[in-house]
């Protein structure tokens, strides 16, 4: 527990004072400090100037990482017969309808995306209350609702990161490694930047970014100065 605190003190004490740096600056100093005997997720927390309670203030994207995400990304679909077949063929980790259904409302939920084929709509629509709040219900604004259920899941494991924005305007996602080169954590934040840019809704007023910040898992975290985060 000692040593434990001991490296807790030395990230804290490395990171302070360092507020508004340049994303490859941010990205040194984080991955400096992931010292956790496993390989950290490096994270971005995004405050966004917007109420998502007001449906013309949300917040909801998808982005491929230009580098990955360096996560083995489990992944289920909803569908039947020949769509059922072509989603096990692209990689799908769990395939199945009603079998499936029961087995989330038992609260197995093994997986990391979601998609379904539209015709099982009626079906997962049932599990809104258990799949919605973890971010998992599928929806065609993300490409998770789909017949493309090969493109799909092909994408889910290629990279493809989900994004929306929490009560507090937050939004949040892991762009990679701790283990990643310090260029390719560089693109791939500011890739997710760029996304969340792109995905501004017509309801927001004001500032729109107010602050991006990078962390690892268990590590501090830095702000970033935003227009080092903004894609050139």
């Amino acid at each position: 527990m000692a040593k434990m605190a001991k490296k807790k003190a030395a990230a804290r004490a490395a990171f302070d004072g360092k507020a508004n740096l340049a994303v490859e600056e941010a990205v040194a100093l984080v991955k400096a400090n992931a010292t956790a005997k496993f390989d950290e997720t490096v994270e971005i927390a995004m405050n966004l100037g917007v109420d998502p309670r007001h449906a013309d203030q949300m917040v909801r994207g998808v982005v491929t990482l230009p580098n990955g995400t360096g996560k083995d990304v489990r992944v289920a679909v909803f569908a039947r017969g020949p769509k059922a077949e072509e989603a096990k063929a692209a990689g799908a980790d769990i395939v199945g309808a009603e079998d499936l259904m029961e087995a989330i409302q038992g609260g197995k939920i093994d997986f990391d995306r979601c998609i379904a084929t539209p015709d099982m709509m009626p079906l997962v629509g049932r599990l809104g209350k258990i799949l919605g709040p973890r971010n998992l219900m599928p929806n065609p604004k993300v490409g998770t609702v789909t017949m493309d259920v090969a493109g799909a899941v092909g994408n889910a494991k290629g990279g493809e990161v989900q994004f929306k924005a929490e009560k507090a305007g937050v939004v949040h996602a892991g762009v990679g490694k701790a283990s990643f080169d310090s260029e390719k954590l560089a693109q791939n934040i500011r890739a997710f930047v760029d996304a969340v840019n792109r995905a501004k809704p017509s309801g927001a007023k004001g500032t729109y970014v107010k602050k991006v910040s990078i962390s690892s898992t268990m590590g501090p975290g830095v702000s970033l100065d935003l227009t080092s985060a903004t894609q050139g």
